[in-house]
């Protein structure tokens, strides 16, 4: 039997910054009903054009999604994720966004990488077997090619 998530630490967020917090969790909210493979086609189409973000980048946006959600900051790995990219993505940057397993015990997660470390996680890196990836960097074939 696995052991319960503990609650993400909430902090005040700034009126002026409520907003698109707000947005990207009622957003992630509804993304996180569809199938996987929908999921995945979304946050791969809206992360098209979008730069690496920095880990504090993407900690801020994670910050920001569990102070405004109480769902992002207990148990709702999948909506927090989600809605962390988006506000990345809000701010022109984009994570790593991960799916996952481990065996012992058994557990399911998702959340949000950059350099292959997770972002705010209590989680070691390598813990959970990537099994679905939204990359920052394109894939190389579909890089487009330089011309000198």
């Amino acid at each position: 039997m696995s052991q319960p998530m503990v609650p993400a630490p909430r902090s005040r967020l700034p009126l002026r910054r409520r907003p698109a917090a707000l947005l990207a969790t009622a957003t992630a909210r509804l993304i996180v009903t569809l199938r996987p493979h929908r999921i995945r086609r979304i946050l791969s189409v809206v992360r098209r054009g979008a730069a690496p973000a920095t880990t504090e980048q993407a900690l801020a946006s994670r910050d920001a999604v569990v102070a405004v959600s109480a769902r992002c900051a207990g148990e709702g790995c999948l909506q927090r994720s989600v809605a962390t990219a988006l506000l990345c993505r809000m701010r022109g940057v984009w994570p790593d966004w991960c799916t996952g397993v481990r065996t012992a015990p058994f557990r399911a997660h998702a959340w949000v990488e950059v350099d292959g470390l997770p972002v705010g996680e209590p989680h070691r890196p390598g813990e959970y077997q990537r099994m679905m990836v939204v990359s920052a960097a394109l894939p190389e074939e579909r890089r487009p090619e330089r011309r000198p």
